[in-house]
């Protein structure tokens, strides 16, 4: 399989849970500022969604820029990152609905955790693929915020039981240090012939 279709599957798939997400946020049956308020918490989450699917997105696309060709270990991957990540919505719709509660913070956390795994994976796939790019490897090789967005993860997780505002710091953390582009797959694509 080409890997356009990969992508365009993969696109469509975001496009639809970006959808899905807007979808939860209702339209106040009165026209004041004042019946927004309520709206706050779920509007708060799901810019934070948004922006994580749009991280994905973005580096999503740099990284299959890389791929060769897509086999079956590569689908799979891919689907199993789409699986974490079609499951933000509802995360991202009980957390807006309960932001001040422990369970819904942390199985926030749970499915961003679960992404940056099947992202992880995706990569190291991809890199196995290519065994013969030591510019691609030693790229990847230079991952801080890879390693470090998990680890917050886990501690918003765990901070969800003490009180969500630890989890709503870590994952917060998390989306502002990669609003930034992962820089190592664009200097790669540059640096290796297809």
């Amino acid at each position: 399989m080409g890997k356009g279709r990969l992508e365009a599957f993969s696109d469509g798939v975001l496009a639809i849970i970006i959808t899905i997400m807007v979808l939860e946020l209702k339209v106040p049956h009165e026209a004041t500022l004042e019946s927004l308020r309520p709206l706050g918490p779920v509007l708060v989450g799901y810019i934070v969604s948004f922006t994580f699917v749009g991280i994905y997105w973005n580096n999503h696309h740099h990284l299959i820029h890389l791929v060769r060709k897509v086999g079956g270990a590569i689908m799979w991957a891919n689907l199993h990152l789409l699986f974490w990540l079609s499951l933000l919505p509802a995360a991202t719709g009980w957390v807006g609905e309960h932001p001040h509660s422990a369970w819904p913070a942390a199985l926030y956390g749970v499915v961003l955790f679960g992404a940056a795994v099947a992202y992880v994976l995706l990569q190291t796939i991809i890199v196995r693929d290519r065994p013969d790019d030591g510019v691609l490897r030693a790229e990847l090789g230079r991952d801080w915020k890879g390693k470090v967005s998990p680890v917050l993860y886990l501690a918003g997780i765990a901070g969800a039981f003490v009180t969500p505002w630890i989890s709503d710091i870590c994952y917060v953390t998390v989306a502002i240090i990669w609003v930034v582009p992962d820089r190592r797959l664009a200097r790669a694509a540059h640096a290796v012939p297809e």
